[in-house]
């Protein structure tokens, strides 16, 4: 159709079940998670230590566990526990498993040259070989045999993969971000990744990563000009040529590219723009002297691009607050003033009293809003009604219930969930002022019935990233990030669901990005009811509590800013400068029943 519109109780060892939450489902709701990421991961050491002489299979198995969490020289450390033959079979690139803590190891039998054993554990994690995380929960049982040679006991027989404990993953491994140009190449996408090699190996690792390109469920929703046919010409060194330490300190970067020069001027500055956040992000300090095939990427940054000179596109810029705090009171939309003046907005929006939801563009210019239809029974109960800000509405699409609807960072158009089972999106054309409503497919979203980590309806919050790659969703009170796919047609899909904070206890009602990165998690209950969840499942902080009435209602987030609506009030999250505890504060003239309206 087409309208008319107007112009973490245990301490979590070290931090491995933060990691995890997402993938521990007996977790206690009541820790306190760390940032897995906020460690500094090194390769434990560049000459592995050898297996202790006369030690006894079961202690050698558990040395065995501990090395494998060192990856360098194809864990290198872990085969020294191998015998020769084992050494030669195992193929320890298969995968990695991570499991919650040190494994149980059962004696299933033992002579005396031959032993097996069973490995028993929690799963909480696996890893890919390109470090793409995915947050699991399940059994990992797996069996060991080992034999004497001359005298000392090793690892006769193993699966391919590799199996590491969580203390042991978070000291070796750290998270970085890729970023890859979404398909309008408008913003930049990140793809978190984790890797284990020195700090002067950074640069390097992330560059080769970048060339090999997103991860497979990410790709259809992004591009990548550094990949194929650009390549590394030549080594990475420090900006006055210095190849040794290149990325500890200061000193910068320099990069000659080859097959840069044949692309076109917007996408060698999409190049470069994505080699600047991974790096400046890694801190891997500039200035960055990239260079194609000897000469300046771009002219006008020969002597150096900076972090500030591509910030536009990075996922925190683009999620950036640029239209002010809204709220629904009573049915209308208000605007709140730094002065705390609270006063209608103009228009449609401001004057009505049906609002139930509404979803405020980026620019601030568009509005898309749930109201009550007004019609008898056994009409639709609900309206999507899409206007401009100062302007009027008009009903675009009818249903029982329509989710909080949803932005990108473009503007293009409002997404929400009708009935819980239907994707749409009110696509807005400011050139001619249509609004046209287009059905988004989602079999691949629901298609995987039998399989646990599939969503199921009904889906109650959709909210779509700033980059508009990814979206977030509550279904069936679970959390889960999928994945926006343009299709050829003009129309979109949602794909390769990931689960996100498996293990918690209560369901999820609210859910907000924060970033292209972080989504922030309202839900149910007295304990952590607001957390931040990465969007591999990584990651699962909860927010302080403090001043929070539970039940929490709604959550609205913007990377500087965070408010929810619980059970007496909207409140902002307040961050403490005197490096005390953060804390809510009610935003004051709300009222009780008011919901939080940030762009997005």
């Amino acid at each position: 159709m087409t309208r008319p519109v107007s112009a973490l109780r245990r301490a979590l060892v070290a931090v491995g079940c933060l990691l995890m939450l997402s993938g521990c489902a007996s977790l206690p709701d009541s820790s306190a998670p760390q940032a897995l990421g906020s460690l500094d991961h090194q390769p434990t050491s560049t000459a592995p230590t050898p297996p202790i002489a006369g030690r006894e299979p079961e202690q050698l198995l558990l040395d065995f566990l501990q090395a494998t969490a060192d990856p360098s020289n194809r864990h290198q450390a872990a085969r020294q526990f191998l015998s020769a033959a084992a050494n030669t079979g195992w193929d320890d690139a298969a995968g990695t498993t991570i499991v919650d803590s040190q494994p149980n190891t059962l004696r299933e039998s033992r002579t005396g040259d031959a032993a097996t054993y069973v490995i028993r554990a929690r799963k909480i994690g696996e890893l890919a070989s390109d470090g793409a995380y995915r947050a699991t929960d399940g059994t990992l049982e797996t069996k060991i045999e080992m034999e004497k040679t001359d005298g000392e006991w090793r690892i006769k027989d193993l699966p391919a993969g590799v199996i590491v404990e969580q203390a042991a993953f978070a000291k070796s491994y750290h998270r970085y971000s890729l970023f890859f140009p979404n398909v309008a190449g408008m913003a930049l996408v990140p793809d978190l990744r984790w890797i284990s090699v020195r700090k002067d190996q950074v640069a390097q690792r992330l560059l080769s990563l970048l060339n090999e390109g997103p991860q497979a469920a990410l790709a259809p929703a992004v591009h990548n000009p550094m990949g194929q046919p650009v390549a590394l010409r030549g080594p990475i060194t420090k900006a006055n040529g210095d190849p040794d330490n290149v990325g500890v300190g200061g000193g910068g970067v320099a990069v000659d590219f080859s097959g840069a020069a044949a692309l076109d001027a917007p996408t060698r500055d999409l190049m470069a723009a994505q080699v600047v956040l991974t790096l400046s992000n890694a801190d891997v300090l500039g200035p960055y002297l990239l260079n194609a095939d000897g000469k300046p990427l771009n002219d006008k940054f020969a002597s150096g691009w900076q972090r500030a000179d591509v910030d536009a596109k990075s996922p925190d810029a683009i999620a950036r607050n640029r239209a002010g705090m809204h709220a629904v009171r009573d049915g209308s939309l208000v605007a709140l003033a730094d002065s705390g003046a609270i006063t209608p907005a103009p228009g449609f929006f401001g004057t009505t009293h049906t609002l139930q939801s509404v979803g405020l563009s980026p620019d601030g210019q568009l509005v898309a809003a749930v109201a009550k239809s007004g019609r008898p029974d056994p009409e639709p109960e609900r309206t999507l009604i899409i206007g401009t800000y100062d302007g009027q509405g008009f009903p675009v699409a009818t249903g029982g219930t329509f989710t909080r609807p949803s932005w990108p960072a473009d503007g293009s158009s409002a997404w929400s969930v009708v009935d819980g089972d239907r994707v749409i999106r009110a696509v807005h054309d400011r050139t001619t002022g249509n609004v046209s409503v287009q059905d988004v497919d989602i079999a691949e979203l629901l298609a995987a019935a039998a399989n646990s980590s599939s969503p199921r309806t009904p889906i109650t919050e959709l909210r779509i990233s700033p980059s508009g790659a990814r979206a977030a969703l509550i279904a069936n009170g679970k959390v889960y990030v999928a994945v926006v796919v343009p299709q050829p047609n003009g129309k979109f899909s949602l794909t390769s669901p990931l689960p996100l904070a498996v293990g918690l206890s209560t369901a999820a009602v609210s859910i907000d990005w924060l970033t292209d990165e972080k989504v922030i998690v309202g839900r149910d209950g007295n304990v952590d009811p607001v957390a931040g969840v990465l969007v591999d499942g990584s990651e699962f902080k909860p927010q302080t509590s403090q001043n929070l009435t539970p039940p929490v209602r709604v959550v609205s987030a913007a990377p500087d800013q965070e408010y929810v609506a619980d059970s007496r009030a909207v409140l902002e999250l307040t961050r403490n400068p005197e490096g005390r505890e953060d804390y809510w504060r009610e935003v004051p003239g709300l009222g009780a029943n008011a919901v939080p309206v940030l762009p997005g």
